[in-house]
């Protein structure tokens, strides 16, 4: 099977989405994958210049033998200009993949690149596949374009052969943007359970590392830092706890929008010795980071973008057996439910005192066999089956 994967993001420097588990483990099947992708860090961390070329290299993100070609076309890197550039070079790209590469099944889970990779597919008669993973129009950074991003993604969606949610709550969510309720399915985010293995590995070194105590308790949050993760809120219910005897620190790893305004707060509210930023960290060292916690938050603000979505943080932290409190966003109850090691806390405000309230209880232990045990039957070979069942439906049903 020959598959094209198109995406507004980053394949190489953005965390390892779903897509990107997927797709190694289908090419270590011996399936033909390609993917065109977006520099979307251009503006922080690509090179200064005013059009970038195009480039094309061989990319693995978890498995070093799965090296699959990753295309990016060249753009105008002008605020804004960068999307309309987009409009004429990753058309030419697409068309070049379909002429060359002839995929059978082309797959997308954004918005620019999808439309415009699914115009192309409607032409050629070639098979798509839409993966709702987040809710994509949400997360434009122009305020004013996410009108039209949203019309956009509804097309994209609408006119998928197939659109796979990784939770129940995308499904709906999908189905509201226009998508025909026999045309979604769900086929759940996994996790390597040898990878994320707590028998297997310990965060010693890495306590040891960040100056942790054996005594401190560790709360620990991971990925990209948006103003609406709820870190802020949880650094300033930290600042005011007075119980000395409660040695808490706030472990955060990770880049994003945020990380210089949590500088400032961890500043200002004097959290020096309570409060480490470690920024992003290689994908391989995360489970033993995850190893040196305590306990996991998940803080976010229930907004637009986080009320549906069920980040794979989340089954990473499970699989380690630690605890998780979250707030309650829609999507994460749905997928979990109650009982199975994550607390839910009302409000971002609220996630430090659910944490204190287990680790007083010396529920820390109970509640992370509760969470290693629900995810036991997440494991990605097993959805990775599911996940190429759908495919080869989707082509023979054309």
């Amino acid at each position: 099977m020959k598959i094209l994967i198109v995406q507004d993001t980053d394949w190489k420097r953005r965390n390892p989405y779903q897509q990107v588990h997927i797709a190694e483990r289908m090419a270590l099947r011996g399936h033909e994958i390609r993917v065109i992708d977006y520099e979307i860090l251009w503006q922080t961390e690509g090179k200064k210049e005013l059009f970038s070329r195009r480039t094309e290299e061989k990319i693995s993100r978890i498995f070093p033998e799965a090296q699959i070609p990753v295309i990016r076309p060249g753009i105008l890197k002008i605020t804004v200009l960068d999307y309309v550039s987009m409009l004429f070079t990753y058309p030419r790209e697409i068309n070049k993949q379909i002429r060359e590469f002839k995929p059978d099944i082309m797959m997308g889970n954004d918005i620019l690149t999808t439309w415009l990779a699914f115009r192309a597919a409607k032409r050629y008669n070639i098979p798509t596949l839409f993966y709702s993973i987040d809710v994509d129009y949400r997360l434009i950074p122009q305020k004013f374009l996410q009108s039209l991003g949203k019309r956009i993604e509804s097309w994209n969606i609408r006119n998928a052969d197939l659109v796979l949610s990784i939770n129940e709550g995308l499904r709906e969510y999908t189905i509201r943007m226009g998508a025909s309720r026999e045309k979604t399915e769900v086929i759940r985010a996994g996790i390597d359970l040898e990878r994320y293995d707590p028998s297997k590995i310990n965060g010693d070194k890495v306590r040891a590392q960040y100056g942790i105590a054996t005594d401190d308790i560790v709360l620990f949050f991971m990925g990209w830092l948006y103003h609406f993760s709820g870190l802020i809120e949880v650094a300033q219910e930290l600042a005011k706890i007075e119980d000395k005897e409660l040695k808490i620190k706030l472990f955060i790893v990770g880049q994003g929008d945020a990380f210089d305004h949590l500088i400032q707060v961890k500043e200002h509210l004097n959290l020096d010795n309570q409060m480490i930023m470690a920024g992003q960290q290689p994908f391989e060292k995360i489970p033993s980071f995850i190893a040196a916690a305590d306990i996991c938050l998940l803080p976010a603000h229930d907004n637009e973008i986080m009320h549906d979505i069920v980040p794979i943080k989340m089954y990473e932290y499970l699989a380690m057996g630690k605890p998780v409190v979250a707030t309650k966003l829609y999507g994460v109850m749905t997928e979990f439910g109650e009982g199975n090691g994550i607390t839910y806390a009302d409000s971002p405000e609220m996630v430090l005192e659910k944490a204190i309230e287990i680790i007083e209880k010396g529920d820390v232990e109970l509640e992370g066999e509760k969470a290693r045990s629900f995810v036991k039957m997440q494991d990605w070979n097993i959805l990775t089956d599911l996940f190429q069942q759908a495919l080869r439906r989707v082509m023979l049903s054309e």
